[in-house]
């Protein structure tokens, strides 16, 4: 159950940002900036950054949630299975590799990442922007995962939710549906109280 009152058929992150609509929309507004804005990532790789750092700070909703983001922008299923596995042997270029292994670092403590590790991006080719959104997306998704299981929020029983959310996610970004979450009322029979 989660720790305070949240709409029932609303799991996971979506509860805490329908929950206060006020907070939710500067960090929507971030998170569609750097997951959707312009960019010289692909949205699958900072789909791919986001995966990381959630599977680091062990939030199943978000690891859940942005894996099949990741996949549903793919069309495949193994690249984030194996990025998950080991970064270094991953179906990745190196300069992505590179950044992963920040982002990894910054997951743990923004302190952890070394100068050998941005010299290895640069080398990569990854450019100073480049570097500075895979940090900033690892400390947002931080956030995001301290919110979401800081606050005891309820995963969906059936993991069919996260491939729906996936489809939104890729196709719509981070914007609130505009016609809210009324709609996900009828599967609120899936939501599992961790």
């Amino acid at each position: 159950m989660p720790y305070i009152k949240l709409e029932e058929h609303l799991p996971g992150i979506t509860g805490l940002l329908e929950y206060r609509k006020d907070t939710a929309q500067p960090i929507r507004d971030l998170t569609q900036l750097l997951l959707r804005g312009p960019s010289t990532l692909t949205e699958a790789e900072r789909e791919l950054i986001a995966t990381i750092v959630s599977h680091g700070n062990e939030c199943k909703f978000c690891t859940t949630a942005h894996a099949e983001t990741v996949n549903e922008l793919l069309h495949e299923t193994n690249t984030v299975q194996q990025v998950l596995g080991d970064v270094e042997s991953a179906p990745v270029s190196e300069k992505m590799k590179a950044l992963l292994i920040i982002a990894k670092q910054t997951q743990q403590s923004g302190k952890n990442v070394k100068p050998a590790h941005i010299e290895r991006a640069k080398q990569a080719g990854a450019t100073d922007l480049e570097i500075h959104d895979t940090v900033l997306i690892a400390a947002l998704f931080c956030l995001y995962n301290r919110y979401v299981d800081g606050l005891g929020t309820s995963l969906p029983k059936d993991n069919s939710y996260f491939k729906s959310l996936a489809e939104r996610l890729a196709s719509q970004g981070y914007f609130r549906n505009p016609a809210g979450y009324d709609h996900l009322k009828a599967t609120a029979d899936n939501i599992n109280p961790k």
